[in-house]
């Protein structure tokens, strides 16, 4: 493969200073992380009132607070504008970042708006697509969560309106900027590893919220929730502040455990080996405790085959969730090597550098006669 290198070469650019090892167990930030960093540093300099720009949020709940509160770090951002459609959120806009924001519960009067700039998409998965190609055709940029969309098809009409619009569009996933992603691609393909063997990925969830069993507001009412707004495409039901809530435990709104968290496992791995993904997969899974209603899994076990690339040996992957993990949260990103193995994090990189043994044990050697060991 093209990109993978010996380990005795590997081994050869570490000591030269390009990764530093030791008894540490975390890879300190090379030259190049550096330079990464410097980069980002840029996004924090002065800029100018024409550099301005004016933001929207379109989906107020948790990830969309959360996104909007990061891009307002950068200078030369200004929220000017949000969207929900539940009263409550409109409210707690105002309380984080002013009474003079503009809210409304329709986003189409954000996108008429001439002094918005660009948009985050944070609404419901079935919502993605719509607003989406809405932004573009009106000629937004956008940030829209992950997934993409909720259902495959879907996926070509937002880049088709992409090339139409050239306006731009990015799909976010948590990490995919990470330090600890930048490493881990750099030492993959340095060799640190070797030829890829597994990728093992673990997410265990043992709390309400991890299972997504999020809080229901005591005002939630037909007056302050706009229901059918919300189902939009989405089958007709009659008014249900779970399924408002908890969107992300339903089929007909959401992707469930692998639109919410396979996803990340696939963005990272496919950017650490620049693969386009596997050829076959093979799932099974449950409600084995969550049973409030929802129709999505708890606990989900899926095996994915990749086949051999450039840049890449034949592996095999496995993703796991369970939100029902009796000892605790946890979870763990671990690429597996025939010289190593790599435990990525958001902001690290775990190096185990190893080469198996070929030489018969003493466990195995008890069988034979003196002679023969």
């Amino acid at each position: 493969m093209k990109k993978n290198k010996s380990r005795r070469s590997f081994i050869k650019k570490a000591a030269l200073g390009t990764a530093a090892f030791g008894g540490a167990p975390y890879i300190i930030a090379s030259k190049g992380n550096k330079e990464i960093l410097l980069k980002r540093e840029y996004l924090l300099q002065e800029h100018t009132a024409n550099d301005n720009i004016n933001l929207a949020l379109i989906g107020s709940g948790i990830q969309g607070i959360y996104d909007t509160s990061t891009a307002l770090k950068v200078a030369g951002v200004k929220l000017v504008a949000v969207c929900d459609l539940y009263s409550g959120r409109l409210a707690r806009a105002k309380e984080l970042w002013g009474n003079d924001l503009f809210t409304t519960r329709d986003y189409r009067e954000i996108l008429s708006r001439k002094d918005v700039d660009a948009v985050i998409v944070a609404t419901p998965d079935h919502w993605h697509k719509k607003i989406t190609i809405d932004a573009l055709n009106a000629g937004k940029a956008v940030y829209c969560e992950k997934p993409m969309i909720q259902k495959f098809e879907e996926g070509a009409q937002i880049i088709e309106a992409q090339k139409r619009s050239k306006a731009i569009c990015q799909i976010g996933s948590q990490g995919m900027s990470s330090l600890g992603n930048e490493k881990a691609k750099q030492l993959y393909e340095d060799g640190a590893i070797g030829d890829m063997v597994l990728l093992d990925m673990y997410n265990d969830r043992y709390s309400s919220e991890g299972a997504w069993q999020y809080p229901i507001p005591a005002d939630a009412n037909p007056q302050t929730v706009d229901f059918d707004t919300f189902l939009g495409n989405a089958p007709k039901h009659a008014f249900d502040t779970t399924r408002f809530f908890r969107w992300r435990n339903y089929k007909d709104y959401g992707t469930g455990v692998a639109g919410d968290l396979f996803v990340h496992a696939f963005s990272t791995l496919h950017y650490i080996l620049d693969s386009k993904g596997p050829n076959r997969a093979l799932s099974t899974g449950g409600l084995r405790y969550w049973n409030d209603g929802r129709d999505v899994p708890d606990v989900t076990l899926t095996f994915y085959d990749y086949s051999k690339t450039d840049t890449h040996a034949a592996f095999n992957a496995s993703f796991r969730v369970n939100f029902i993990a009796g000892s605790g949260d946890g979870g763990g990103f671990r690429l597996i090597g025939t010289e190593g193995a790599m435990e990525v994090g958001q902001n690290s990189v775990t190096l185990i550098r190893s080469k198996l043994g070929k030489i018969p044990s003493n466990y195995s050697m008890i069988a034979y006669t003196e002679a023969e060991q």
